[in-house]
């Protein structure tokens, strides 16, 4: 009997625990389908969360094997330099009926400008300043730097520009003193007004001039793309004397950035300078989102409240046109397909990178020759420059400029300058990502061979790697393509073509022709999409955050297109 009672308490215990574990099991059924219902699905930046394999060393835990190799592979090219470069040349010297300046600068006429943002940004407004002081005849005084904005350098034109230089260099093309005289022994206050972007030559005379001529002094403000990339070609090669040519650093950034530049020489014969444009603010201002779940979200969108004005963004879109910024873990894959292996070494000029260490990790496994300013120099030697954003951003410069390949992730204000700079000065390779092109290949990558990602890189590359030719005369802004101040020596290259066959006399005669006058069916770069930068956008009052001191944008490439017209923003 007291086994008969144990077994019917076992059954009856049974009886009651199986419904039991049934409810359970029911509730925990229902709860995973409601947060799979509730869940952000994986959106297409998930990628970044993906595995990297090098070596068959996995960097971040993925689904399957992506091997990357160790090696750039053989590619039919050279990966240091353009085989065509050397028919092109920097060509900027006025013409002969281009007059000199003391021949048509009026007397007391007086133009006085205020640059607006960083460093490079501030730049294009001293080579514009110059030009619309030609356009009107008048005195240029030595333009004044920014020092509001959250970059906050209280540094003044000749504490990073060699102002003397600068003045004797553009003699005879504008007269340039570096203070406004006294007026009747007292201090002259200028008439102040404000031009609308891409101002053109008449624009200047029809809105400046009368002032000039009843106030005899004008002051320009916030002057950052306020010229129009359409002008006659003198004033076109005026612009290019001013940036590429008149506007040199002190010597004491000129040899710090020297210096620098030497450390990475001594390491390897090439080294590439990558511009890597990954700051908290620059990722908040784009509104790109990069797969860090709820907390990048909450993070960036705090940030970007601080621009007031901005538009609610849509992440997947701006990824799919291009308008994001590529990754570390992306550049680094591009340089790999495009043929740089794990021993190339590397110069990172950054500001803040959103994520840290942990972000740059994979690029640094892809690339363990990892440089920066920081890195390269002692404290102390960087201690004058420390202080200062805009001469920090000098020395990231030079060293950019002087590399055998400059790489950027972004389409921003400091790499259009670059470009066209590293155009007028030989072309030396440039790459810039294809982003639109660029983004489906990293999303499907872990379903392809690395041959396939490798072959789909090189082919979506072409025409962004700073080779002649790639960008059509006047497309994008004058900093970034200053093909008027490009010339092609055309016996040089049909020789090359023709071998020793002999040239016909219309080869002789064309010896040298302006890039500006050549017709090419090139790769016209209709999947490049319009940028701006955190810089252009000019909310002083919003504290920004850390970045990387630099601006150039352009008055034309803005990268929200979608965003209002705001007054003195992207466009007018």
């Amino acid at each position: 009997m007291v086994v008969t009672a144990f077994h019917r308490r076992r059954h009856h215990s049974h009886g009651r625990l199986i419904p039991a574990i049934s409810a359970v099991s029911g509730a925990l059924l229902l709860l995973f389908a409601v947060f799979s219902f509730l869940a952000p699905s994986p959106t297409d930046h998930e990628h970044l969360r993906q595995h990297l394999v090098l070596n068959n060393v996995v960097v971040n835990a993925g689904v399957s094997a992506f091997r990357v190799p160790t090696s750039g592979g053989r590619l039919d090219r050279d990966i240091w330099k353009s085989k065509r470069a050397k028919f092109y040349y920097g060509c900027s010297n006025a013409s002969k009926t281009f007059e000199e300046a003391q021949s048509i600068t009026a007397p007391k006429r007086y133009l006085l400008i205020v640059t607006s943002g960083g460093l490079n940004q501030q730049r294009t407004g001293i080579t514009d300043a110059v030009v619309a002081a030609r356009i009107l005849n008048a005195t240029l005084v030595v333009p004044k730097l920014d020092q509001k904005s959250f970059w906050k350098d209280a540094s003044n034109f000749s504490e990073i520009f060699d102002v003397e230089w600068f003045i004797s260099r553009l003699a005879k093309d504008v007269k340039i003193i570096k203070e406004l005289p006294r007026r009747d022994g007292k201090i002259w206050t200028p008439y102040t007004m404000r031009v609308p972007r891409k101002c053109s030559a008449k624009c200047y005379q029809s809105r400046v001039l009368p002032n000039l001529l009843k106030k005899r002094a004008v002051q320009l403000t916030k002057f950052d793309y306020r010229l129009s990339n359409k002008l006659d070609k003198d004033l076109q090669k005026l612009r290019c004397r001013v940036n590429y040519h008149a506007l040199k650093f002190t010597d004491p950034i000129i040899e710090m950035g020297e210096r620098l530049v030497h450390r990475m020489r001594m390491r390897s014969k090439h080294y590439i300078a990558l511009h890597l444009r990954f700051e908290p603010d620059m990722l908040a201002f784009s509104g790109c989102y990069y797969g860090g779940g709820d907390k990048e979200r909450i993070e960036l969108g705090a940030i970007r409240k601080r621009w007031k004005t901005l538009h609610g963004s849509n992440p997947d879109r701006g990824r799919r046109q291009g308008k994001c910024p590529l990754t570390p873990e992306e550049v680094g894959l591009m340089l790999r397909a495009l043929g740089y292996g794990k021993d190339v070494h590397i110069y990172v000029a950054s500001g803040e990178v959103y994520g840290g260490e942990e972000t740059l990790a994979p690029l640094k496994v892809l690339f363990p020759n990892f440089y920066s300013k920081d890195t390269l120099a002692r404290k102390e030697e960087l201690e004058p420059f420390a202080a200062f954003s805009s001469r920090m951003a000098a020395l990231d410069f030079l060293v950019c400029d002087e590399s055998d390949v400059f790489v950027t992730n972004n389409n921003g204000n400091m790499a259009k300058i670059l470009a066209g700079r590293r155009r007028y000065n030989g072309h030396k390779p440039t790459i810039r990502p294809n982003a639109k092109k660029l983004y489906r290949l990293f999303l499907s990558r872990v379903n392809m061979t690395w041959e396939a990602f490798a072959s789909g890189v090189r082919t979506y590359q072409r025409g962004f790697m700073g080779e002649p030719m790639e960008l059509r005369p006047g497309r994008g802004a004058f900093h970034e393509n200053p093909a008027t101040c490009v010339c092609e020596d055309t016996k040089a290259k049909e020789k090359m073509e023709l071998g020793p066959r002999k040239l016909g006399k219309d080869a002789e005669s064309a010896t040298r022709k302006d890039v500006s006058e050549v017709v090419d069916d090139q790769n016209d770069n209709d999947d490049e999409p319009e940028w701006s930068d955190p810089d252009d956008y000019d909310d002083q009052n919003a504290p920004l955050g850390k970045g990387l001191f630099n601006g150039t944008g352009s008055d034309e490439d803005t990268f929200l297109s979608e965003e209002p017209e705001l007054e003195d923003m992207l466009s007018d």
